[in-house]
C-alpha cells in the first residue's frame, strides 16, 4: 500500500534557487515530497518559472493589491489550504507574515536564513558580518513563529570567512550550503525523523536542544585545542 503523500507549499517572492534545490532533489528521488504549488507575491519572480518548468502549480498574489497585512495572509491561507499541505518552505518570501497566519500553520512552516541564528537576524546579514569582522558565517533552517527570525533552530551549516570576501561572494559561499541543507531538513520532517511538539523538538525521538550541523568550520582555536 502507498504511504500517504507528504505535501509541501513553497512560497517565494524572487529568483527561486532554494526552490531549484528543493525540485532536483524531488526528481532524483532523495526528497520523498510533492512539491503542490507554488505561490508568489510577485508575478516577475523568476521562481514562478522554475516551477512551471517542473510542472508544478503557482498562484500569485499580489500584495500590494491589499489594504494590509492581514487581508493579503488571508488570501493566501485560502489558496495554500486548497492543497491540504503537510509543510509550508518559505524560499526567500520577502514578507514579514501576521501572526494569525502563523499561528495557523505553526509546527508546519519552516523558513531558511543566511545566518547562524540567532545572530544577525533580519536583512543586510553578509555585510553585517563582513563589518564585524566575524571568520566564521552560515545559514539556519528553523520553525516559524511570530517573531522574526526567533523560531526553534534545528539545521545550520557554517562556512569560512575569506579575508577577500565582499557581500556578493560571502553570500554564494552560504547559498551553496543553503541548497544542501534545505532538501535535508525537509526530508527530516517528511520522513518524521523531526518532530515539533509546542515548540520542543524531537529529532528521532530524542529532546534537540541545540541545532545539528551538516559542516562545521574548523577555527585557529579548534585547531589549537585539537578538537574536530
Amino acid at each position: 500500500m502507498k504511504s500517504k503523500e507528504f505535501r509541501v507549499v513553497v512560497l517565494i517572492s524572487g529568483n527561486g534557487s532554494n526552490l531549484q534545490a528543493i525540485i532536483d532533489q524531488v526528481k532524483a528521488q532523495q526528497l520523498p515530497v510533492v512539491i503542490s504549488a507554488v505561490l508568489s507575491n510577485k508575478a516577475d519572480a523568476y521562481g514562478i518559472q522554475r516551477a512551471k518548468a517542473a510542472n508544478i502549480d503557482t498562484i500569485t498574489i499580489n500584495n500590494q493589491e491589499f489594504t494590509s497585512r492581514d487581508a493579503f495572509d488571508a488570501a493566501m491561507q485560502q489558496e495554500i489550504d486548497k492543497y491540504q499541505p503537510d509543510l509550508i518552505v518559505l524560499a526567500g518570501f520577502m514578507r514579514i507574515l501576521s501572526d494569525d497566519f502563523v499561528n495557523h500553520y505553526l509546527g508546519r512552516m519552516i523558513n531558511i536564513h543566511p545566518s547562524l541564528l540567532p545572530d544577525y537576524r533580519g536583512l543586510n546579514v553578509h555585510q553585517r558580518v563582513l563589518n564585524d569582522s566575524k571568520t566564521v558565517h552560515g545559514v539556519s533552517v528553523h520553525y516559524v513563529t511570530p517573531e522574526l527570525d526567533h523560531g526553534p533552530v534545528f539545521l545550520q551549516s557554517q562556512v569560512p570567512v575569506k579575508p577577500n570576501d565582499d557581500a556578493d561572494t560571502l553570500a554564494k559561499r552560504v547559498q551553496q550550503e543553503e541548497h544542501k541543507i534545505y532538501p535535508l531538513a525537509i526530508k527530516w520532517i517528511a520522513e518524521k525523523r523531526l518532530d515539533y511538539n509546542h515548540g520542543n523538538l524531537l529529532l528521532d525521538g530524542k529532546p534537540l536542544h541545540s541545532p545539528q550541523f551538516l559542516h562545521k568550520v574548523m577555527t585557529e582555536s579548534d585547531r589549537q585545542s585539537g578538537s574536530h
